[in-house]
């Protein structure tokens, strides 16, 4: 035994597998038995042989006992690790079959993931897209809105212009202005736009505007007459007037003037000195001697004083003229008139007079062909207060306190000649 110990590893390890071989392949047909051998001396060199072979064979039988214990020993060793690494391979397949089994619940359960990542990215694109869908459809219900709402205001719109246009076209007459020849149809004046509107005083800049509106109309329409309105002015600068008087007498076209309530002065002298004057029955005409004032020594007072008279004769010597009096006796009859030598006469009586051509009853402006409602209106005139109550200054028609803290209005200045003409028992209305 302490022989075979010492036996190489890949010898026993041949050995076994040399013994699991015979083991495993079939062993072969006893031999027939040998008869027995005749006896015969036996040889000590034989016999020596012999009992070395003795030897042999029981050492061979010793070391085939030994071999066989060996390889019964390298057999259930080599059980011991066959079945280790059966427990080891069936171990290793079994782990391989849970790493398969979980890899495979492993690939399931990520496929079911998928799956239903697929399904819920499905779910939301399918959402998105209705959400889309929904909001395109809403925006096309906004823009349809939008286009009804833009086409209900264009419609509006169009309809208010057109209101506008129509109520604007409604403060415009349709008729043209009249241009005859002959303006006086019976006891009817027809005025056309060849118009120029005299009133206030007479100024450098009024004679101005006359003169060159007289220019322009001549420019449009020679043979046509144009008109000079005075609705009320009490004269003014003898120059100014005698420059509007030029340009009346330079005039190709004729030149008419119409007084409708109140001309005096140099006013007065440019509607007798007209081609054709026309008037107001109840229009006041008003003519006196010229004023003025002169300062510095006793010669420039006779200079300035030649320098009126020359005035009064330039002007005055064609009404006496047209009245068929002298100058002279033009000045006796306004001081017979009245002692201030004011002389002032309606227009009824003036024709008489000759200061006036013609009495209308009706005067047609052919040329008001827009709404006057339309023309800026100027501000009322302020007045100062002198109340204990109200301080400052307020337009006037507009209710105020007087002194006493009484409402009161206060009414404008008339125009010279002018009266008010008015119920007021209580004194509300009042002349400031």
């Amino acid at each position: 035994m302490k022989r075979s110990s010492q036996l190489p590893s890949s010898l026993l390890l041949a050995l076994a597998l040399s013994s699991a071989a015979a083991q495993e392949a079939p062993a072969p047909p006893a031999a027939a038995p040998a008869p027995p051998p005749a006896a015969a001396p036996e040889d000590p060199n034989l016999a020596a042989l012999k009992q070395q072979n003795a030897q042999l064979a029981a050492e061979r039988e010793r070391l085939t006992s030994e071999n066989a214990i060996a390889k019964e020993r390298l057999a259930a060793e080599l059980a011991a690790r066959r079945a280790v690494l059966e427990r080891a391979t069936l171990k290793a397949e079994e782990d391989k079959a849970l790493v398969a089994s979980e890899f495979e619940v492993a690939r399931q359960k990520a496929d079911r993931d998928m799956a239903a990542l697929r399904l819920e990215n499905e779910k939301l694109l399918l959402e998105s897209a209705i959400a889309k869908n929904k909001a395109e459809m809403r925006l096309s219900e906004l823009r349809l809105q939008e286009t009804e709402s833009r086409t209900e205001i264009t419609r509006l719109a169009t309809l208010i212009e057109q209101r506008e246009k129509e109520l604007a076209a409604s403060q415009y007459a349709e008729a043209k202005p009249a241009y005859p020849i002959h303006p006086l149809e019976g006891k009817t004046l027809v005025i056309s736009d060849r118009r120029i509107s005299l009133n206030g005083p007479i100024m450098t800049s009024t004679a101005d505007e006359v003169s060159d509106r007289i220019a322009y109309f001549n420019n449009k329409a020679p043979a046509l007459p144009i008109f000079i309105v005075i609705d009320n002015s009490p004269g003014g600068s003898v120059m100014a007037g005698y420059k509007i008087l030029k340009a009346m007498q330079g005039s190709e076209a004729p030149v008419y003037v119409v007084v409708k309530s109140f001309a005096a002065s140099m006013a007065a002298c440019i509607a007798t000195l007209a081609d054709q004057s026309f008037a107001y029955p109840n229009a006041v005409i008003l003519h006196h001697q010229i004023s003025s004032g002169s300062f510095g020594n006793l010669t420039q007072q006779k200079e300035s004083i030649q320098e009126t008279e020359e005035w009064w004769q330039r002007l005055a010597g064609p009404i006496a003229a047209k009245m068929g009096i002298s100058t002279e006796d033009f000045i006796k009859k306004m001081y017979g008139k009245a002692s201030t030598g004011d002389w002032s006469e309606f227009a009824d009586k003036a024709v008489d007079l000759k200061w006036v051509d013609h009495i209308v009853d009706e005067i047609r402006e052919t040329a008001q062909l827009k709404h006057p409602d339309l023309a800026a209106k100027p501000a009322p005139a302020l007045i100062p207060l002198r109340s204990a109550t109200l301080s400052g200054s307020v337009p006037y028609l507009t209710e105020a306190l007087d002194d006493k803290g009484r409402p009161c209005m206060y009414l404008p200045r008339p125009n010279p000649k002018d009266v008010y003409y008015l119920f007021n028992p209580d004194g509300y209305y009042r002349l400031p």
